[in-house]
């Protein structure tokens, strides 16, 4: 029978490395972390997305939320008025809704989903839901031709094409109200409030009867 020798390998054995529970509780604490931050980070992209979105848009509306004045210029502007009313631009709600409670059918587009569902939340929390209603779109993908009442608090660089797509759209009887910085081409019908509460009032009968005089008198000073 053969010796087996104090230094040779075969007689010993090779153990595993105990893993103390220590190490492993560093680890499982570092996968959860890691998944905390990383939930984290996406939550918030998918929030603060919605909102830095505008601004990088060629005409940005940026949400900037109305006054209590600025509103009660506005409806001191609808006053008399009635039926269709569309908020472009419409925040987390507030001209709708006020609208709403007024009587008008009122609509409004945002470009931000989050705001949208709030608006919708604080409709159907004032119980006007019925009457206000909110979408998610583009403004310059929708349409206005259907509304008689057209709010809009806008920006100076997005004024211009508004003024030449709403010209285009809207019927005779349609008002315009604009809210912080006015039409640049447009001469107001009625303007009410100061500073930056100031709203401007525009009939689309006299800008669109004005643009039908301006092409009457070019044609007629053309010698061709």
């Amino acid at each position: 029978m053969p010796k087996i020798l104090p230094g040779d390998s075969t007689a010993q054995q090779v153990l595993p490395l105990p893993v103390t529970s220590e190490g492993s509780k560093q680890r499982n604490w570092g996968i959860l972390l890691t998944g905390v931050i990383g939930g984290t980070l996406v939550a918030l992209y998918s929030v603060v997305t919605p909102f830095i979105a505008p601004a990088l848009r060629k005409h940005c509306l940026p949400f900037v939320p109305a006054t209590s004045k600025q509103i009660e210029n506005v409806l001191n502007l609808l006053k008399g008025r009635n039926g269709s009313l569309v908020d472009i631009g419409s925040g987390d709600g507030r001209i709708v809704i006020a609208a709403a409670k007024l009587g008008f059918k009122a609509v409004g587009y945002e470009l931000n989903p989050w705001l949208v569902w709030y608006s919708r939340y604080r409709a159907w929390k004032e119980g006007v839901h019925q009457d206000a209603r909110f979408y998610i779109s583009d403004l310059w993908k929708v349409s206005f031709s259907q509304y008689t009442n057209i709010v809009i608090f806008g920006v100076p660089q997005m004024m211009l094409p508004l003024e030449k797509k709403l010209g285009e759209e809207l019927p005779l009887d349609a008002r315009i109200i604009a809210c912080r910085f006015p039409f640049p081409h447009w001469k107001p019908t009625h303007n009410f409030g100061e500073g930056i509460d100031t709203v401007w009032a525009y009939d689309s009968q006299s800008f669109k009867m004005k643009k039908e005089n301006d092409t009457v008198n070019t044609k007629s000073s053309d010698p061709h």
